[in-house]
């Protein structure tokens, strides 16, 4: 394992976070994947990214983003809430040499202390999701 993928969390433990291509900009529109009556976001920000000066912040499998509800319930619709995206078009590379790819870039609803919003996910979740966010994997039909 080289040194810049791993990195020491806060108590201590090596956390591995494989390197994705970041490919879902600030203003992306994605499929809501639940239940919780959203049908289209927008990525609004991303957090936890650190950019620098002029860059668009990115999002990949597994990152938690600030979106905005673009089409869906009209008490849904232009509020700014959170989400996880657990699908993207475009293809990254696993480490065991796979590479993977969906149809559509997807994201669930979530509210700001991580607990699901919706009680079902539609359609598959990514792996590298389902490991990082436990009430994800929970919820999910399939993980692949």
């Amino acid at each position: 394992m080289s040194r810049r993928s791993r990195a020491v969390s806060a108590k201590g433990v090596l956390d591995y976070r494989p390197h994705i291509a970041r490919t879902l900009v600030m203003g992306s529109i994605l499929n809501c994947a639940d239940n919780s009556g959203a049908k289209k976001l927008r990525i609004i920000g991303v957090i936890g990214y650190k950019g620098r000066y002029r860059r668009v912040p990115s999002g990949c499998v597994g990152d938690r983003v600030i979106v905005s509800v673009k089409k869906g319930r009209p008490d849904l619709r232009k509020q700014v809430l959170h989400a996880i995206i657990i699908r993207q078009r475009m293809p990254y590379r696993r480490t065991d040499g796979i590479w993977v790819q969906f149809e559509d870039n997807a994201a669930i609803v979530i509210t700001p202390e991580g607990e699901l919003r919706g009680s079902a996910i539609k359609g598959p979740v990514a792996k590298e999701a389902a490991e990082r966010w436990p009430r994800v994997a929970s919820v999910a039909s399939t993980i692949i």
